[in-house]
């Protein structure tokens, strides 16, 4: 909260070089980007970073395997350039993974068909990933026995990546990046007014918290708002080429179906893609693929039951999945960009490339549609043409994302292996506590180590059936911006998604993490949270 509240102090003083508006991925990269290369930023967003579309995607980077059908083939051999790219820059994050295919007889395409598309798919990956291979009916069923291949043809396996933590944390870690490179972000600030004066962005600007108005000014602006693009540009008058139509995905997350770390891959009953994916110590299920109008969007019965029926006919479980074996539920608006203002396209064959409208007169940059899978091309992209608006960029070939470098981790590697670390690990924990902390925070995992070092009992797991230990939450209160509960419990972890909420309420040590979390306010905090959810 300090630090939140020291960011709006300077958001309220100081001019920018850019101030981008919204905090999902397309803002988080292109203020990571800027900032890294020696731009004067700010970054506002009116909800929490990462509260809509960003945290609620499958949690999967993957090259468009489904785009080869319409034959986007350029767009295809980016998208897998930039997955490739992603793996090497974050090996600890996104990790390759293998889908696990099944056909169902009846299938618009023959099996042979579809999985020579997965070998040409391989090809167009430079083959970077583990190869395809054909899957008989029968290996289906002894690899993965709770498929149900009653009505299957047989399928194929072949490799894509996931998040291992989650889609919010990714997002997040850019958002903590660009404020160690100087830049100036604050959650829950809303952009309620705007306009171009005496050669500078004025925006007025809101607290949401505490209901105050101020002024932020800016030499050039960026609208990465996601799929509420539109809708702010509208406030400034402006016209773009782009605009957005909206694609609602839900994912059920229920306990877990099957111990094998893959993704099981069924095309659903109405024809699209259906998955069954990792989860930690849960499965998360889904998706819908629903035409909305809006930006806002939630769970239906209708959606809930959608997934429900599918899950059920496509595995053969100990009893059928109802809806109290649902954990917790994700729900995200695609936005798609579209060329043109009619709004007529065949939305289902829209694929996620994203656009970037740039208005050179007005110095305005609007960010349409994208996949976190491209995020590293945006984040460069957006450097380029903010150049070219006539801003300098100091350090125009420093390298801004990615993981520390192999010497920090050896050095990191080294200190825990001395201090025995992963002997402090709870048995109830998934994987070393070395691997996660390194993994989550990186160089900033040395902290971590500190205080371990001054108390082990800072190892310890604060929350039950919670990987998150006592230093962890610590740090979080430091250097994370946790201004709600949910913001730690949802978006900087997955700790909601993974835990139902009645055990959540009742597990002790989350009040002594809101009590870490949040001082004085713990008790409101707390019960904030309860009575919203």
């Amino acid at each position: 909260m300090k630090l939140r509240q020291t960011n709006i102090d300077k958001l309220k003083t100081e001019t920018f070089d850019v101030l981008v508006v919204g905090g999902g991925i397309n803002g988080a990269v292109s203020a990571a980007a800027l900032a890294g290369k020696g731009a004067k930023v700010g970054l506002i967003e009116r909800q929490d970073f990462a509260s809509c579309t960003s945290s609620n995607s499958s949690n999967l980077a993957w090259g468009g395997i489904k785009y080869l059908e319409n034959m986007e083939l350029l767009l295809v051999n980016k998208l897998c350039k930039s997955r490739n790219h992603l793996m090497k820059s974050y090996p600890s994050t996104v990790q390759e993974i293998r889908f696990f295919t099944t056909i169902q007889n009846g299938f618009r395409l023959p099996v042979s068909f579809v999985f020579l598309g997965t070998l040409f798919y391989w090809m167009i990956g430079r083959f970077f990933t583990k190869p395809p291979r054909f899957l008989t009916k029968a290996t289906i069923k002894k690899l993965e026995p709770v498929v149900n291949t009653q009505q299957a043809k047989g399928g194929f396996e072949y490799s894509d990546c996931y998040l291992y933590d989650n889609d919010a944390r990714f997002v997040f870690n850019f958002i903590r990046n660009s404020l160690n490179y100087g830049c100036v972000a604050a959650n829950y600030v809303e952009s309620t007014a705007l306009k171009r004066d005496n050669g500078l962005w004025q925006i007025t600007a809101k607290d949401t918290l505490t209901g105050e108005h101020f002024p932020i000014r800016a030499k050039v602006l960026i609208n990465a708002c996601g799929p509420y693009v539109d809708q702010h540009n509208s406030m400034a008058r402006l016209q773009t080429n782009h605009h957005h139509v909206f694609s609602k995905g839900i994912h059920l997350i229920i306990d877990q179906v099957t111990s094998n770390k893959r993704v099981l891959t069924f095309f659903a009953s109405d024809g699209r893609l259906f998955f069954v994916i990792p989860m930690g110590p849960k499965t998360c299920i889904g998706t819908t693929d629903t035409q909305v109008a809006e930006p806002k969007a939630q769970v239906t019965e209708a959606d809930r039951q959608f997934v429900i029926d599918n899950i059920n006919a496509l595995l053969v479980l100990p009893k059928p999945i109802t809806p109290q074996d649902i954990i917790a539920e994700r729900c995200g608006v695609r936005p798609l960009a579209i060329e043109g203002t009619s709004g007529k396209a065949d939305w289902v064959k829209l694929s996620r490339k994203h656009a970037i409208d740039v208005d050179s007169q007005q110095k305005h940059l609007s960010i349409f549609g994208g996949k976190l899978t491209d995020c590293l091309n945006v984040g460069e992209e957006v450097v380029n043409l903010v150049a070219g608006m006539g801003i300098p960029i100091p350090y125009p070939k420093f390298s801004w994302y990615g993981e520390p470098n192999d010497e920090i981790k050896q050095e990191f590697l080294h200190q825990a292996k001395l201090m025995e670390l992963d002997s402090l690990t709870h048995p109830s924990s998934s994987e070393p506590l070395t691997t996660r902390f390194w993994r989550r925070y990186g160089a900033h995992a040395f902290g971590l180590l500190e205080r371990i070092r001054s108390d082990p009992s800072n190892a310890q797991l604060l929350i039950e059936n919670a990987e998150y230990t006592r230093c962890e939450i610590e740090q979080a209160a430091q250097r994370e911006v946790i201004v709600k509960l949910e913001d730690f419990l949802r978006r900087r972890s997955k700790i909601a998604l993974v835990v139902r909420k009645e055990d959540l309420q009742k597990a002790p040590g989350l009040k002594a993490a809101c009590k870490i979390l949040f001082g004085d306010q713990a008790e409101q905090k707390y019960n904030e949270y309860f009575t919203e959810h």
